[in-house]
């Protein structure tokens, strides 16, 4: 059963694009009403977390009237103690897509916003990063009307899921088609020493009451896989930004890891903008974020 959590209202007939115009059409054709965009809440139980995974879902205006086309995906990942419901409540993501897709910036898309509570999206204190792989991407492809294949599926987040999502695009580049990477994380060679990636009891040894461990963080952060993405030469576009004022330097991270790319030719876009880590900074740049890498995306798809 979906939950009804937000939706948002309004006319936006006047300025939508084409597609969705021709969805609104059709709908009316049908006698059918096109349904504003709605941000719905659900579930998926997963054996790996032995407990549900629960997660929002956006649906773009027309989706329930859209018969049998398929939408890209994006992924959006939040920080650390964050909740599924941030990116629709803090940082205006549902209000963010409507504008963009009924000014024809991006085409219409779903997302889905993880539940992820504090485990860093890794399969340490807990198996999140199967879950997410062989659990809740293949029910979101089997529960909406969802691209299946890379050209139409998306990873970004902010700080913890900002993390994630580079995590998650350099190990599987066969996976997704670009990343938005927001504050993300990705400290190198350690955290500063007031991360929360050091309380969390994620990046720890076996058997030591979850006390922070320098080696298991190297293990899971990008040097140690960088080489092997290189090597699988697919090329993931990334978007990548921070405050100049961040609470955890990341603006110096952010910029040491955009060289990385660019230095490996690999395509990527960076942005220091002014603020601290903070959702103003991640509210107020979604829109170029998701414009970004929306750029190649594959297009809703009508099915017949």
């Amino acid at each position: 059963m979906f939950e009804m959590f937000r939706q948002q209202g309004g006319n936006l007939t006047r300025q939508l694009p084409k597609v969705a115009m021709g969805l609104m059409a059709a709908a009316a054709l049908l006698g059918a009403p096109a349904h504003a965009s709605e941000v719905l809440s659900s579930e998926v139980y997963s054996k790996n977390l032995s407990r549900p995974l629960t997660y929002n879902v956006y649906l773009p205006t027309g989706y329930e009237a859209s018969g049998k086309t398929t939408y890209p995906v994006l992924y959006l990942l939040h920080g650390n103690d964050g909740v599924k419901n941030d990116w629709a409540v803090k940082g205006h993501m549902q209000s963010t897509m409507d504008k963009l897709i009924g000014h024809g910036d991006i085409p219409p898309a779903i997302v889905i916003m993880p539940d992820a509570n504090t485990n860093w999206y890794v399969d340490l204190k807990e198996r999140m990063e199967t879950a997410f792989f062989s659990e809740l991407i293949p029910h979101v492809e089997k529960t909406y009307r969802a691209i299946k294949t890379r050209d139409g599926r998306l990873i970004g987040g902010l700080s913890m899921g900002g993390y994630g999502a580079m995590r998650y695009a350099l190990k599987y580049p066969e996976k997704f088609k670009a990343a938005a990477l927001m504050s993300p994380a990705i400290y190198n060679p350690e955290p500063p020493k007031d991360s929360s990636a050091r309380f969390v009891k994620v990046f720890a040894e076996p058997n030591t009451n979850g006390e922070y461990s320098a080696r298991v963080w190297q293990q899971n952060n990008y040097p140690a896989y960088f080489d092997e993405f290189l090597k699988k030469g697919i090329k993931v576009p990334m978007y990548i930004n921070s405050g100049d004022d961040d609470d955890f330097n990341i603006e110096m991270e952010a910029t040491r890891f955009y060289e990385l790319l660019r230095a490996n030719k690999q395509p990527a876009e960076l942005r220091i903008v002014d603020g601290k880590h903070e959702w103003p900074v991640w509210a107020s740049t979604l829109p170029d974020a998701l414009k970004y890498i929306f750029r190649d995306v594959q297009r809703p798809q009508r099915n017949d």
